[in-house]
């Protein structure tokens, strides 16, 4: 196949480029040659080469040049341009420029976009119904981000080779990709919308979560989709003191910010992230910097949209009629404005839904709403309602032409619809809305009596549940969540597979779950929405700041937040239940942190205020969904750790971000005051249930020695000494995982004997001989290992054979007299004899006959446990991918309920061979 850059496509000689490396895409309607002309003078395709440079700044269009058609390379035989629409654009992109192409890929679809950063290119289509949907009070937009494996040349895993459901990481970009496009949106407009988001190119540099956002936000202006502004997306990051506006994958590891911000080229609409404690003032000063890179993508993506853009759909938006206000307010006003001053929820709810159908069933009996059912419609056809006075056109039968017959439905005169239920139920809605805020501004006062910066009461209590590892019950006003935490080995953590290639492991991960009796309601259980997923990982965030290092706590940690009761803020009370599970698991965590959600009345004029913005501290759930902001911020009293804002209008300003962060500060310092009185305590030790690790370091060389062939020897460890697990890594790092304490040491002496350096001369007592030979006997000087003391140094006394002296299963003392080349140990009883009583003996001649054991020679019993023999220090340190054997996996490995047993000769050459380091 022949590229060519658009620089050469029409002059000069081809350029080749290899297939597997072309980013370059070609229509499967690309007609290779003109008619008339050779194969050999074939013209070729010009497309555009997917580069972007990071020095340039400004917004530059670049059109395809309209050549002659006799020599265009996208044209087809009878003239036509084959990509005639093909655009070509560069765009600003914080410090660098993006490349956007349309009309060359998914040119059937309402809008397509590929855009291009370094070597990762998404692509992003939009596509909308050609029928509106019922109306409703959410807005029908789907949005679906994938990344392709084959981006970075990969297959995924599993039987089918192909990606599966959504995963975790996509959830939150499909999320990402969703909150700042709805404020967009106008009321009205129900036809169902997708985008598609789709990796198909990944360099390992440049994310594309940012990208995806942006390319989202282009695709929607591009599109029909009457959205009101151009969105866009930037990362910042916290690098040496200093902001970076959508660094590299490699500079956000040494990042203390993440932030990802979305919005308009006048206003901001989402942020999300984490941080290290970082000070609401620095948090700020990141936002500022990411709302000017985000100005500048939408300047250039308004110009783009306008010059290139497809007409808007506004004819497709339904409101409904003005005059319905108006009934629904005399109907409900004084009623309404009485139930929304109940301070309990779930009687809230009912008195307000029975309102509800009351203000419908009058309106129905007086004639303004009509049942659906009975006349098949909900709006009036004019055109039914006219007297028909023309001639109807006379058909014959048997000469009937389909494509001229125009089926007339029976003239019907209904009473003519002036409002359809589903009106009234969203006019009923935006009117409590009104009258909720209304309460708010004139009377500063909260459905449930409180403040605008007033705490719900708060209750926390720790040790619920007696054989969990952790758990703790925290209950702000009507929000409650159980938090649970479990303890475990490197086998509990969590596998990430993402396109960096490599398997992810995460020692911490929190599941929020959100059950429909948590509302009081009746609801499908199934997987984890996408609700449940985001609602999780914000907690999961600022939660994480907090733990102490792998080092410090090798443990795998999985927290459990179930809502059980919600009223607003359930993943902030997720939050403050879980860092209160974690102190009640004996979690070494370096402070406690809360979380808070704020809330905002936006237009205050409207009803009587001055116009300034009101915010809300401890937003209920009313709050949120009649209010303007869910801003949520985590963190302790001196910074922020997660964080995550939606806005429902066209955007707020930094001056409202800024003192909504340092009203969040005051509430997040009341909660933890409350969370400090939390009785019962936190135990701040470890469960008797939880298990017990203990690392221990041994050299590197040791590693595979303690493995064995086929995992035999550490097997029989695990099944010697009754410990669950023992991982082993590279670097020397051992984790050994029990149960309780006497078989974890037992498995510490066992390593430790295998591990340690013998030296000549040392004295080793109490030991085993384990076995015997004609030529001596083979004592185990530690737990797994063993010396051979030949026959001539087992006694001062001539030998014919072992047993003479000694029997198996007999203790004795023994000196270390020699290490030989291969590191086999050399034992002697004879050395630790009196020299006067070695002399005397070795004088006499050696007998003639067989001898019987001498059973009057000295004898030394010194019962010494484990321990003493074992090395005691277990360093700490930093831990890497190794192996990891569990108890139940001995039995299963041998092919027998009876434990393994090595080939003894082999054993004793590989029990002593190589060095060990004993810290």
């Amino acid at each position: 196949m022949m590229l060519t850059s658009p620089s050469n496509a029409l002059h000069g000689t081809a350029h080749f480029w290899p297939i597997r490396r072309s980013r370059l895409c070609r229509s499967r309607n690309f007609t290779r040659f003109h008619s008339g002309q050779r194969s050999g003078g074939a013209n070729l395709c010009s497309l555009s080469l997917l580069s972007a440079r990071s020095s340039a700044s400004r917004f530059r269009v670049r059109a395809l040049v309209t050549p002659d058609v006799s020599e265009d390379a996208d044209s087809v035989g009878d003239g036509t341009l084959a990509f005639p629409n093909h655009i070509s654009v560069k765009i600003p992109f914080g410090n660098r420029e993006i490349l956007v192409e349309t009309g060359l890929m998914g040119r059937q679809a309402s809008s397509s976009v590929t855009v291009t950063d370094g070597e990762t290119i998404v692509y992003t289509s939009v596509c909308l119904s050609d029928v509106p949907s019922e109306p409703s009070d959410f807005l029908p937009l789907y949005v679906h981000y994938q990344e392709r494996f084959s981006a970075v040349g990969r297959t995924s895993g599993g039987f089918f080779k192909r990606e599966g459901r959504t995963k975790d990481h996509e959830v939150l970009i499909c999320r990402l990709i969703d909150r700042p496009l709805r404020p967009t949106m106008p009321k009205g407009f129900y036809h169902e919308t997708q985008i598609l988001s789709w990796v198909l190119s990944y360099d390992g540099l440049h994310a594309p979560d940012a990208l995806a956002v942006t390319s989202a936000g282009i695709a929607v202006a591009l599109s029909e989709v009457p959205n009101s502004k151009a969105i866009a997306g930037v990362r910042v990051g916290l690098i040496g003191g200093e902001f970076i506006v959508n660094p590299t994958v490699k500079e956000m590891e040494e990042s203390q910010l993440d932030l990802f911000l979305a919005g308009t080229d006048s206003a901001i609409l989402t942020i999300e992230g984490y941080s290290n404690f970082l000070p609401e003032e620095m948090l700020v000063q990141a936002v500022k910097v990411g709302q000017d890179a985000v100005q500048a993508t939408c300047s250039a993506i308004e110009a783009l949209a306008k010059k290139y853009g497809k007409a808007k759909m506004l004819d497709a938006i339904r409101l409904p009629p003005p005059e319905l206000y108006k009934h629904v307010k005399e109907l409900a006003g004084e009623e309404l404005t009485k139930a929304l001053q109940i301070k309990s929820k779930i009687p809230r709810r009912k008195a307000i839904s029975s309102l509800e159908e009351k203000v419908l069933t009058i309106l129905t009996e007086k004639g303004y709403v009509i049942d659906e059912v009975a006349f098949g419609t909900t709006e009036a056809q004019p055109e039914l309602l006219e007297d028909e006075d023309e001639d109807e056109e006379v058909v014959p039968e048997g000469e009937v032409d389909q494509g001229d017959v125009h089926i007339r439905p029976i003239p019907r005169k209904p009473i003519p619809l002036l409002f359809s239920e589903v009106d009234v139920k969203l006019v009923f809605k935006e009117v409590s809305s009104k009258l909720l805020r209304r309460r708010i501004v004139e009377g500063g006062k909260r459905s449930d009596g409180r403040t605008l910066d007033g705490i719900r009461p708060i209750n926390s209590r720790c040790g619920m549940l007696p054989r969990a590892h952790g758990s703790s019950l925290f209950t702000r006003g009507e929000t409650q969540a159980l938090a649970v935490v479990t303890l475990g080995d490197k086998q509990m953590a969590q596998r990430i597979d993402n396109l960096e290639g490599s398997d992810e492991y995460k020692r911490f991960y929190l599941q929020y779950t959100f059950p429909p009796s948590s509302v009081g309601e009746v609801g499908r259980i199934g997987a984890p929405s996408r609700r449940e997923v985001g609602h999780g990982t914000l907690a999961e965030r600022a939660l994480e700041t907090i733990l102490p290092s792998d080092d410090d706590f090798p443990y795998t940690i999985r927290v459990e937040s179930t809502i059980l009761e919600s009223n607003g803020s359930s993943s902030m009370a997720s939050v403050c239940g879980g860092c209160l599970a974690l102190q009640d698991a004996g979690v070494p965590v370096k402070c406690s942190v809360a979380g808070i959600a704020m809330g905002l009345v936006w237009d205050t004029e409207e009803f009587g205020g001055d116009g300034s913005p009101l915010i809300l501290s401890d937003i209920t759930g009313a709050e949120d969904a009649s209010g303007d902001m869910d801003f949520k911020v985590a963190g302790n009293e001196d910074g922020v750790t997660a964080f995550q804002m939606d806005i429902k209008v066209g955007g707020i300003t930094l001056q409202i971000m800024e003192k909504a962060l340092f009203q969040a500060k005051a509430g997040r310092r009341h909660i933890l005051a409350e969370m400090a009185k939390c009785s019962p305590p936190p135990t701040l030790s470890l469960s008797k249930y939880a298990p017990l690790i203990h690392i221990m370091k041994v050299h590197p060389s040791k590693v595979y020695f303690l493995i064995g062939s086929g995992g035999k020897k550490v097997k029989s460890i695990i099944e010697e000494s009754g410990v669950e697990a023992i991982d082993m890594q590279d670097d020397g790092i051992v984790k050994i995982m029990a149960n309780d304490m006497a078989s974890l040491d037992r498995a510490k002496a066992i390593i430790s004997g295998m591990t340690m350096v013998p030296a000549v001369g040392d004295i080793y007592k109490n030991c085993e001989i384990k076995s015997m030979a004609p030529y001596g006997a083979f004592v185990e000087i530690a737990p797994g290992r063993e010396g051979l003391c030949h026959i001539s140094e087992l006694s001062a006394e001539w030998l014919a054979k072992p047993e003479d002296a000694f029997q198996i299963g007999d203790r004795i003392d023994v000196k270390l007299i020699e290490v030989n080349e291969k590191g086999q140990l050399r034992l002697s009883v004879r050395a630790l004899l009196p020299e006067s009583e070695t002399d005397k003996d070795s004088q006499k001649p050696p007998p003639t006959g067989d001898s019987t054991r001498d059973k009057g020679s000295p004898r030394k019993y010194v019962n010494t446990s484990s321990k003493d023999r074992a090395a005691a220090g277990a360093s700490k340190v930093a831990s890497g991918d190794g192996l990891v054997w569990k108890k139940k996996d001995v039995r299963r490995a041998s092919g027998g309920d009876k434990p393994m047993k090595s080939n003894e000769e082999e054993e004793r050459g590989s029990l002593v061979n190589g060095e060990a380091t004993v810290s």
